[in-house]
């Protein structure tokens, strides 16, 4: 079998005989409207899918054999296509955006044997070029724009007044651009814009016919992406072959493909969508490796997760109603929508009655990277988590807790001075638990509580393994013996009285003066 790895164009993909997911019958769908937008996150397909639409509205009926259209379309028609792919900018380019705009407006119109006005109006060449083409071929024009708020994420939040100034221009540039769809409204037959996020609440589409956004549209939740289905029955021979490899059952290897890159619903339906980069690659390679988070974290959401005072975390489990998820207000103090549409938190379930959406993470893949992402930049300690984390895992699997703390003490007090906070009491402690929060959501072979509710107040943090529980309290310049009392008094290990696996209860003092563990003491039992 041949994985489409990387490959963006439908005419190679079919040529050359790479395996394809068939999606055609929702292209067809697709191709009977007008204008349209959808989101989906990076990797996902979005190109692919612009290459797919260029071949049906030029008619490629030959590239289409064997495939769902192919028993669906009749008649082929040949339409002119104008594509723009915003994702190969070059930054070292003065003007990028118009320069790439110029360029394919030019070879439009020589394409076309279009002779037009030398002028530097874009915007006035290419409301003139879209009804010529039309003239000249007697057909409505299609539009398809891959990645169109490209050249707005690269300059989000970069600190850098040029790029500021630059983000401005092409904001306004684009707006313009957008506004000759609905000047030609009628001499163009389809026009398909695809991004990670949807700029509604910065002016930008404001004189555009506004897009049919079908981004979280029932009918469209698979148009990108694999579904369980499609995996089953497309990769039926990798699966087995995975399943070889790593001397487990089928259905065990099912399991794992779907623990680390299933989870994405992009609809009130909740059909559970595979992350498509992640799961081809772990089929090829035949390992369960992080392929879509070690392909690159935007940059844009690097730095607006920097810049943003909120806790990320905390936006799991919890309610939203659409609009604060979806709706992107150019605001790094409410990262939300960037976080969501970028691929890290995506729909859990859907309340009818409330009309409010539960987020979360989609799969182990993206919690894992996105929690290793956070602590390294939070801590400055790059490279070190991993070995960090494996180490404190065994330690916990074997009931060694002299190990645990020494482990920890020595990762705080390798954390620089500089990061520990200096204000007040509140923020200190803040940083200590977040310290140690981090640390324990990164341990993801066992059931890790944080803040978690019981009958008498919430525990700190509550690590469950196969053979043990182990009851953390936290004191930012207090005592171990205070912590553990607090344990006792609120009666947090009530709730394991009836567990067969043994329970440690570990009071822990921090000291904001050295920055690390100063007390730690262990007390087994129940009661």
């Amino acid at each position: 079998m041949k994985y489409p790895i990387g490959i963006q164009s439908f005419e190679t993909l079919r040529r050359d005989g790479y395996v394809y997911v068939d999606k055609t019958d929702l292209v067809y769908k697709l191709a009977q409207g007008h204008i349209y937008f959808l989101a989906r996150p990076r990797r996902f397909g979005k190109s692919l899918l612009i290459s797919t639409l260029k071949a049906y509205f030029e008619g490629r009926k030959d590239l289409f054999q064997g495939l769902i259209i192919g028993f669906l379309e009749t008649k082929w028609t040949q339409y002119p296509v104008l594509t723009f792919d915003f994702n190969g900018l070059s930054r070292q380019e003065k003007n990028p955006l118009r320069n790439y705009l110029l360029s394919q407006i030019v070879a439009a119109e020589e394409k076309y044997n279009i002779i037009q006005e030398n002028t530097d109006d874009l915007n006035l060449r290419f409301r003139r070029l879209i009804p010529a083409i039309h003239e000249v071929t007697g057909q409505r024009v299609v539009v398809l724009i891959d990645e169109y708020d490209k050249p707005l994420l690269d300059l989000l939040e970069t600190g850098n007044p040029e790029d500021e100034q630059l983000l401005n221009d092409n904001r306004e540039l684009m707006k313009a651009f957008f506004s000759i769809f609905k000047a030609t409204d009628e001499h163009l037959r389809f026009v398909m814009l695809t991004g990670i996020t949807k700029f509604s609440q910065v002016s930008m589409f404001s004189g555009f016919n506004q897009p049919d956004d079908i981004s979280f549209e029932d009918d469209y939740e698979a148009l990108c992406g694999i579904t369980q289905i499609e995996l089953e029955a497309v990769f039926h021979e990798s699966i087995w072959e995975l399943s070889a490899t790593m001397h487990v059952s089928q259905e065990e290897a099912l399991a794992l493909l779907k623990q680390n890159y299933d989870g994405y619903h992009f609809s009130k339906r909740m059909t559970d969508v595979y992350n498509p980069f992640s799961v081809i690659n772990a089929l090829k390679k035949r390992s369960l490796d992080d392929y879509w988070f070690a392909s690159g974290t935007p940059s844009f959401l690097v730095r607006l997760l920097g810049n943003t005072p909120e806790d990320v975390m905390a936006y799991t489990n919890g309610d939203y109603t659409r609009d604060e998820f979806v709706n992107y207000k150019a605001d790094s103090a409410r990262p939300l929508p960037m976080i969501f549409q970028a691929g890290y938190l995506t729909i859990k379930s859907y309340d009818p009655i409330f009309k409010t959406y539960t987020l979360d993470f989609p799969n182990k893949e993206v919690r894992q990277g996105l929690i290793t992402l956070l602590a390294n930049d939070y801590l400055q300690q790059d490279g070190l988590m991993q070995s960090v984390v494996i180490k404190i895992v065994k330690s916990l699997q074997v009931g060694d807790l002299d190990q645990t703390r020494k482990l920890f003490t020595g990762f705080l007090a390798g954390t620089p001075y500089s990061m520990r906070p200096k204000k007040d009491q509140k923020d200190r402690e803040l940083y200590f638990h977040y310290t140690f929060y981090l640390i324990m959501r990164l341990i993801s072979c066992y059931t890790v509580y944080t803040e978690k509710q019981l009958s008498e107040g919430r525990a700190d943090c509550i690590v469950e393994t196969n053979d043990y529980v182990y009851l953390f309290e936290f004191k930012l310049d207090g005592t171990a013996a205070e912590a553990l009392q607090q344990i006792e008094d609120r009666g947090y290990s009530k709730a394991y009285e009836a567990d067969a696996r043994a329970l440690y209860k570990i009071g822990a003092s921090f000291s904001s003066k050295t920055g690390t563990i100063e007390e730690w003491e262990v007390r087994e039992g129940k009661r």
